[in-house]
């Protein structure tokens, strides 16, 4: 069974609050937590074009020096990650989660994360690394690859931590979306908070139906729960409602073919998870 909150930190501006939303996520579900930093040892130092009047004395020393280069920039990548992991332990601990371990591994990002995905219970990671663009408005290119391989909940984050009252799922009454709510019925990650169900589409007794069900399965497990039929787009209504309820984390599906679910992930990223400023929790 997966059990643990596994929380993905690096050198980027989002590690700080990788490590609060992981620490709140691990308390309310009462899971240990890990930290996980992962080094991609690809070769950041290109090899030089030496081909010329050089003699082959020298070009074998510059590949040395290029070799030491590279031995000590992987060495000094080493020790930031272990300090990184002990500061995001430390900060754990601060907030109450004693269960914690880190975990250091050579590879690609997503690669280590779907090794480890078996024991993971929900993952935890910025909305970029730190390799990518800060003023980009693309998500990181790891992130829309994890999101693709994982298996697992995923919880995006943005640079600072908030405490979540106002939750929002938009929800289309397919067998997903349902087994969506089902999941958040079902956890304790949201106790206390209100979770608002939105179905944007025109209001008919379908969706009427659709939704007091939804309204229904949480309340039955009881949450406080909300909820609104919308018409017009996806993207606009619901940003419409989200800043008139204070809505402070999203709750989405990954795939399908509704309209709400290409919303999250399609051939291109949507510009609705892109701008988004505030955490979205990706149910798979």
């Amino acid at each position: 069974m997966p059990d643990r909150v596994l929380a993905a930190i690096d050198g980027s501006q989002y590690a700080e609050s990788v490590c609060d939303y992981a620490a709140w996520a691990a308390k309310a579900l009462g899971a240990p937590l890990s930290f996980i930093h992962v080094l991609d040892n690809h070769s950041q130092v290109a090899e030089p074009d030496l081909t010329g009047n050089l003699g082959l004395g020298t070009r074998e020393h510059l590949l040395e020096q290029l070799s030491d280069i590279e031995e000590q920039r992987a060495k000094v990548a080493r020790e930031q990650g272990k300090l990184m992991l002990e500061a995001a332990q430390h900060r754990a601990a601060e907030q109450g989660v004693a269960d914690t371990r880190t975990l250091q591994r050579n590879g690609t990002l997503v690669e280590t994360l779907v090794e480890n995905e078996t024991e993971t219970r929900l993952l935890v990671l910025g909305k970029r690394g730190e390799s990518a663009h800060q003023a980009s408005g693309h998500l990181g290119l790891n992130l829309e690859r994890v999101v693709r391989e994982m298996h697992r909940p995923i919880l995006m984050v943005p640079k600072q931590f908030t405490q979540p009252h106002n939750v929002m799922m938009a929800f289309d009454g397919s067998k997903t979306a349902r087994k969506g709510v089902e999941m958040l019925a079902k956890s304790p990650l949201f106790a206390g908070a209100i979770c608002h169900v939105v179905i944007v589409g025109a209001e008919t007794a379908e969706n009427r139906s659709q939704l007091d069900w939804a309204l229904e399965t949480l309340r039955a497990a009881d949450h406080q729960a909300e909820g609104a039929i919308r018409a017009g787009e996806v993207e606009t209504t619901l940003r419409a409602y989200k800043q008139e309820r204070s809505i402070d984390l999203l709750v989405m599906g990954a795939y399908g073919h509704s309209r709400i679910r290409h919303l999250l992930l399609g051939s291109t990223t949507t510009a609705m998870l892109r701008n988004a400023q505030l955490p979205v929790l990706i149910l798979r």
